[in-house]
């Protein structure tokens, strides 16, 4: 029988990348645990005192780190999102990994909102308002069934928000798909798509 296994996420508040990785719940019961970021900036820490599990979560919505406080079966057996006070959103999730990787992807759409409310980056984008367009759209892709899928069979991905395009990117094999997001005709491409399919094992833009 396969070991039951537990995914953590979050949004790195450095880089701006989706973090996620899984750990067993047998390790989880036994041990301390790290989910840290490819940056090296950030990292969601889990302890255990024998009784409940403290959480230290970067929070990618407002920058800072949060505490939180959970029962063994918030963490070990449901599906879990902790919040964070300034904003009242979620910012990082514990449970199955296609829960965790929906979540995530929505998380990154509402903090790119959030930073542009804020008045930050005010040069993030070329056009914001056709990135986010875009990144509503790309949602809506993504809540069909097999709406994202990369050619290598995978369907757990990760989105890399730039300037001007958003890269969709394989968790498995590391194929990029990228969908232009600067004018209202990369905008209407999109729209005429009811799936996406990332080129596993290649580095292709969308024709």
């Amino acid at each position: 029988m396969s070991e039951e296994m537990r995914t953590f996420g979050y949004l790195c508040p450095k880089c701006g990348k989706t973090v996620m990785a899984a750990r067993s719940v047998f390790a989880l019961e036994a041990s301390n645990a790290e989910i840290e970021c490819a940056c090296g900036d950030s990292a969601l820490r889990v302890e255990f005192d024998g009784e409940n599990y403290r959480l230290y979560v970067p929070c990618g919505l407002c920058g800072q780190t949060h505490t939180a406080v959970c029962g063994p079966e918030r963490v070990l057996r449901n599906a879990t999102a902790l919040g964070c006070a300034k904003t009242r959103q979620f910012c990082a999730f514990i449970g199955p990994e296609g829960t965790v990787e929906k979540n995530l992807r929505e998380l990154t759409i509402l903090a790119e909102k959030e930073r542009r409310r804020d008045g930050e980056d005010p040069e993030a984008f070329l056009d914001s308002v056709i990135m986010y367009e875009v990144l509503s759209e790309l949602k809506e892709i993504a809540a069909r069934k097999d709406g994202i899928t990369c050619g290598c069979g995978s369907i757990q991905y990760g989105m890399e928000i730039r300037r001007s395009a958003v890269d969709l990117v394989c968790r498995r094999c590391g194929a990029k798909l990228r969908v232009p997001a600067a004018t209202d005709r990369d905008l209407d491409d999109l729209c005429c798509h009811m799936r996406l399919v990332i080129p596993g094992g290649t580095r292709t833009e969308r024709n």
